[in-house]
């Protein structure tokens, strides 16, 4: 279902926080669908069979590649923004 909805509009982020120290990054990009046999072997690992029966060929199965162009971190009741590339 995520992946229509990238398909439609490929704006996306993503959060990552430690709560220990109350900290975090956001970054802001875009999420791209590949489908191509290269990129599908290439992140296929053992034991994804348990998700994608057929294998690498699963119709269900496809790689997100998440490309970031901004960010914003917080540490410490601070927050800064920045941007990437």
């Amino acid at each position: 279902m995520r992946v229509v909805q990238y398909l439609k509009n490929p704006n996306a982020s993503i959060y990552f926080c430690d709560k220990r120290f109350y900290r975090g990054v956001m970054l802001v990009g875009t999420m791209e669908v590949l489908e191509d046999a290269d990129t599908k072997q290439m992140i296929w690992r053992e034991g994804d069979t348990m998700y994608y029966p057929q294998g690498v060929t699963d119709p269900d199965y496809c790689v997100l590649k998440f490309t970031a162009a901004q960010g914003r971190y917080y540490s410490n009741f601070h927050s800064e923004s920045f941007d990437i590339g």
